[in-house]
């Protein structure tokens, strides 16, 4: 059991690499390309921010979807052929609603598959170790983040063209649906790989999350909130001519290597201590964004290692323990209502920031240190209940 666990969590990381090769690099180019069309800069910053929110706030109604039909698979393979069918069509985009539409269409293709397809690798890393299966299934996607962006890079060196660009991620695109479907013929009920699994409860969906799920999703939001996004910090390094444009692109490679190895530390962490893993990655993530906005290129460094970390917990971590929190039969539902929690309070805390950026960098910093800070006592909280339930085990 514990060997084919382990295969099924490899290939859907596989599928993530792949993936991430194909989306991560369109997102690198993907302003510069409707600027290219004639787009306003209000018109790319309006569709980027759209498609975010509803690529979170759609999540939750896929998750619902998929315990209610039980059609996992069929959500996770429709969501990836949304999401990666778009991209190479940028292509063919010649005006720039064209590429605004198929921009959107990617991020609700992953809304459509993200709950159903981690209630899957739920299953799986019920022998594996929740922390560690999620971690290694995030370490591999940080792998094609980091590959994408060098890829479309090396295009437009080569051709200089943004359509050949596209089209050339056509290729890891179709690699990322072969391997799913290979993992679909070989893995056809990834439920079975957790004997004890119980039966959904015979409730409305919803109220079938336990409270520590809703307490816990709370205090997930508040870290969401109070993150900074790297654009913002992109901005601030270009504006105050900290670093060449050519050294930021670096400087968020560097952080998503940070990213892999911190999901596979803090992953194994969890395994071993629950939520404090995370109550400890957040304490000291928590500080990124003080020394990511000072006006010093080392401290921004040092910064952009911290938020690197963070990352890196958040991806594997966060969702690790959702899977702990909520039973076996509500996990799309749980992971849905989780995504869109956290999703919608990273747009409304983007907002925030950005305001706030305007006034002063420091309050900006000052913000994201207090709102992950308040996180901590909710974790700790359920830290400790989890002692106290493994006590009475």
């Amino acid at each position: 059991m514990r060997r084919s666990a382990l295969g099924f969590v490899v290939l859907l990381g596989v599928v993530s690499l792949f993936a991430d090769m194909t989306y991560e690099a369109a997102r690198a180019i993907n302003g510069p390309y409707l600027a290219l069309l004639g787009a306003s800069a209000t018109a790319v910053g309006l569709v980027a921010g759209l498609g975010e929110l509803a690529g979170y706030g759609l999540r939750i109604l896929s998750g619902l979807l998929s315990d209610r039909t039980r059609r996992h698979w069929a959500m996770t393979i429709l969501g990836y052929a949304v999401n990666l069918g778009a991209v190479p069509l940028m292509a063919l985009a010649g005006r720039w609603e064209v590429a605004a539409g198929l921009m959107l269409a990617e991020r609700l293709g992953k809304a459509l598959r993200v709950p159903a397809r981690d209630a899957m690798l739920s299953h799986a890393a019920h022998s594996l170790g929740r922390g560690w299966a999620f971690a290694l299934h995030e370490a591999l996607d940080q792998v094609g983040a980091l590959l994408g962006p060098l890829i479309v890079t090396a295009v437009l060196a080569l051709r200089g063209s943004y359509a050949s660009a596209y089209a050339a991620l056509a290729v890891p695109a179709g690699l990322a649906l072969a391997v799913l479907l290979a993992a679909r013929l070989l893995h056809p009920r990834p439920q079975d790989m957790e004997p004890d699994m119980q039966p959904a409860p015979d409730r409305t969906a919803l109220r079938s999350l336990p409270p520590r799920f809703w307490q816990y999703a709370l205090a997930a939001g508040l870290v969401g909130a109070a993150f900074a996004d790297f654009p913002l910090i992109a901005f601030h390094l270009k504006s105050r001519s900290l670093l060449a444009d050519q050294h930021i692109p670096l400087l968020y490679a560097g952080a998503m290597g940070v990213d892999a190895l911190a999901a596979l530390a803090f992953g194994r962490w969890y395994d071993r201590i629950g939520l404090r893993a995370l109550a400890v990655a957040v304490a000291v993530s928590a500080f990124a964004a003080p020394l990511a906005f000072a006006s010093s290129a080392p401290l921004c460094v040092a910064g952009m290692a911290l938020w690197g970390l963070g990352m890196g917990a958040q991806e594997s971590v966060l969702r690790a323990a959702v899977a702990d929190l909520v039973p076996a039969g509500r996990r799309a539902t749980g992971y849905g209502v989780f995504n869109t929690v956290f999703g919608m309070a990273w747009f409304a805390g983007s907002a925030l920031m950005g305001l706030l950026y305007g006034l002063s960098p420091m309050a900006l910093a000052g913000f994201s240190v207090a709102g992950q800070l308040a996180a901590l006592p909710v974790l700790l909280r359920l830290a400790g209940q989890e002692d106290a339930a493994a006590g009475q085990g």
